[in-house]
């Protein structure tokens, strides 16, 4: 028998680094609520990573912190200073650095070749729920991809607009060669005017 479940989304009123510590505390109350595994999360810095890691207990849950690929601001710089995974990863926090699902070779061409791809359609197709929705889902693909996270099991995805996190979404990732059949379950938390 189907038992219809209540659940709370918390909505922003602006998006931006402001909201972290509530979006990670609403976060933290789904997660243990639906008895989730894993939590995936943005950051560059470490920083949001640093502000999770007083939410979350990475001996409960696999704590995964995605940075942006090396080169994305310039070339041949990692955002994340080795120190700084260094620190993250013997706290318990997993870093995964790869190329993003919706913006490697696709961006590659559209900026050579001023031309839309595929997987640039699809994150500004997701970009209309908001910024932080896009990052989530692209983040499960990346992590489902490198085998952080399995594709039959729901996780948790926390991004931002921008800085900080904003975002959280319960998701089935799915690798990206299958990316339309990862689903989004549940909106935890998300900025009401993106």
């Amino acid at each position: 028998m189907n038992k219809e479940q209540r659940a709370e989304t918390l909505y922003f009123q602006k998006p931006g680094p402001k909201n972290t510590a509530v979006c990670l505390r609403a976060a933290r109350k789904r997660a243990d609520e639906l008895g989730l595994e894993s939590v995936v999360l943005a950051t560059c810095s470490g920083r949001t990573a640093r502000e999770a890691l007083e939410v979350f207990d990475p001996g409960r849950l696999r704590l995964i912190a995605v940075t942006h690929v090396t080169g994305f601001r310039e070339p041949n710089v990692q955002e994340m200073g080795s120190e700084v995974r260094e620190e993250l990863t013997s706290k318990g926090i997993l870093v995964h650095t790869a190329a993003h699902a919706f913006g490697g070779v696709g961006r590659g061409l559209r900026q050579k070749l001023s031309t839309y791809q595929v997987d640039e359609i699809m994150a500004y197709t997701l970009r209309l729920f908001g910024q932080g929705v896009k990052v989530g889902v692209e983040m499960a693909l990346m992590c489902a991809d490198a085998g952080l996270v399995r594709t039959d099991r729901e996780i948790l995805t926390i991004a931002g607009t921008g800085q900080g996190a904003d975002t959280a979404l319960v998701i089935t990732p799915a690798n990206s060669h299958t990316c339309l059949e990862a689903r989004i379950h549940e909106i935890v938390a998300k900025p009401r005017h993106p």
